[in-house]
């Protein structure tokens, strides 16, 4: 039984700090308006739990391997490293949204802000059942927006009603807009 409630407080204390990481973490560097509405496109917390799961196991084993065991020093060093990419991409990837603009986040890269209107078109990708929305910019880049990341769905709905708004469109006169066939925006032209 100690055991178990052993194993229960070391899981209690994993979540706790990753839920203490990601608060102190929104409140130091998300301070724009699109951060604070509210309304987000997030990889699922488990990336974040499970990050720092194996960040606790790769301490345990190279704690472990300093008595001369070469194989746990390194495989730890590898899970550590391991844990802290799904923490960070975890922490530093997503879409924050309000009513008229979107902040776009990508692991190692800088953020971008873009208007609704700023959407040209978007392609559609489905790899073994993980469909995977690529809005085109004005800019010339993408934005990638995942189905299965947590509140996808509702960023296509208000980005499409967004950008019917910023150019004076009726949802209406949107042929191409069938959500569920994953159509939101023109379809990408092929020339």
């Amino acid at each position: 039984m100690g055991s178990i409630s052993s194993i229960l407080l070391v899981a209690g204390i994993v979540f706790g700090v990753c839920f203490l990481v990601d608060k102190v973490f929104t409140k130091t560097f998300r301070s724009q308006a699109q951060h604070q509405s509210g309304l987000s496109v997030r990889p699922n917390k488990k990336y974040g739990a499970f990050g720092l799961i194996l960040i606790v196991v790769g301490l345990g084993a190279v704690f472990s391997g300093l008595n001369n065991d070469k194989v746990l020093l390194f495989g730890g060093g590898f899970v550590i490293v391991l844990g802290i990419a799904l923490v960070l991409y975890y922490l530093s990837t997503g879409l924050f949204y309000d009513e008229e603009s979107f902040i776009y986040l990508s692991f190692g890269k800088k953020s971008v802000t873009y208007h609704y209107r700023d959407i040209q078109s978007q392609q559609l990708y489905n790899a073994q059942g993980n469909l995977m929305v690529e809005l085109y910019m004005t800019d010339g880049k993408s934005v990638h927006v995942h189905a299965n990341m947590v509140g996808a769905y509702d960023f296509l709905d208000k980005a499409f009603s967004g950008w019917c708004a910023q150019r004076g469109i009726a949802a209406e006169d949107c042929p191409f807009h069938d959500p569920s066939n994953s159509c939101w925006f023109p379809p990408v032209s092929e020339e």
